[in-house]
This record gives C-alpha cells, sequence and structure tokens, in this order.
C-alpha cells in the first residue's frame, strides 16, 4: 500500500465528499489496519492503538468505528476469520469490481485481488438457478503464501 499519511489523507476527503467525519480515533484504527498486512480482530486493534499511540480505546468504540469504516468502504470484514482488513483501493479513484480476499491459514496474511463482474454474474446464475439468494458477493479464500508454502517445503 501507498504511504499510511497518503492514505489516511484521502480517506479523509472520501469521507468529507460523503457528508462524514473521519475522527482521530477513526483515523488511528484505519492506520492501524493499513500498516498491518494482516487480518485484524477488534481486541487486535485495541491493542495495537494503545501500543502505536498510548490510547486505550473501549471494544464497543472500536467495533462502531469499524462499522463506520466498513460503510464508507474504507475496510472489509472478513466473515470466515471475524477480522478485519484495510481496503486496498482506498486511494483509486476508479471502480474495482467484487473483491476477492486470498487468506493465509498459516500466517493470516490477506491479498485483496477483484473478481470478473461476469464471473459474479454467472456466480449469482447459479446461485439462483440453485434455489438460493447471494447476499454478498464477497469471496474469501483460505490459502497459504508462498512465503509460508516456501517455509513448509
Amino acid at each position: 500500500m501507498d504511504n499510511v499519511e497518503t492514505i489516511i489523507s484521502h480517506a479523509e476527503r472520501y469521507c468529507t465528499n460523503h457528508g462524514s467525519r473521519l475522527t482521530t480515533k477513526r483515523k488511528r484504527v484505519l492506520a492501524s489496519l493499513v500498516k498491518s498486512e494482516k487480518a485484524l480482530s477488534a481486541y487486535d486493534l485495541i491493542a495495537l492503538c494503545e501500543q502505536s499511540f498510548g490510547e486505550k480505546i473501549p471494544a464497543m468504540s472500536v467495533y462502531r468505528i469499524l462499522e463506520f469504516l466498513e460503510a464508507e468502504n474504507l475496510v472489509h470484514k472478513l466473515n470466515l476469520a471475524k477480522k478485519y482488513v484495510a481496503c486496498s483501493h482506498i486511494t483509486c479513484d476508479h471502480d474495482h469490481g467484487v473483491p476477492q480476499f486470498l487468506i493465509c491459514g498459516e500466517c493470516n496474511h490477506v491479498k485483496e485481488i477483484s473478481i470478473n463482474k461476469q464471473t459474479i454474474t454467472e456466480l449469482q446464475k447459479n446461485v439462483a438457478h440453485a434455489g438460493f439468494q447471494l447476499v454478498s458477493p464477497q469471496l474469501e479464500m483460505n490459502c497459504i503464501c508462498n512465503s509460508c508454502a516456501a517455509k513448509a517445503a
């Protein structure tokens, strides 16, 4: 990702343009996620903010902050891991399609990639054909990163 200050500055402008505010605590939580290459839980973020900024943010506040950041499309919630990652496209001004997350089961490193819209359309058709309704097109895949695979070899 770009440098953290650039990402936070872009996120701040984005929020202002959408009629919301990126408060100091929100910036700290977002910055912690941006700096991390791993998905983090709310409790990981509480510890990281205390360590990095000397401020202990209550769990309920962190969950509200994460809800806000998710609603603003600045972070993604990984449902399988029950953790959060910063969107890797915060500084982009163009559409990236539906995110797919590759999650290393060994070290929890997360990589966000985009899925072709045609693939999602086909998936939606298959889901409907099976008698279901797709609630979210976000996909999370359990993987092993190349670093962990090399260590295991």
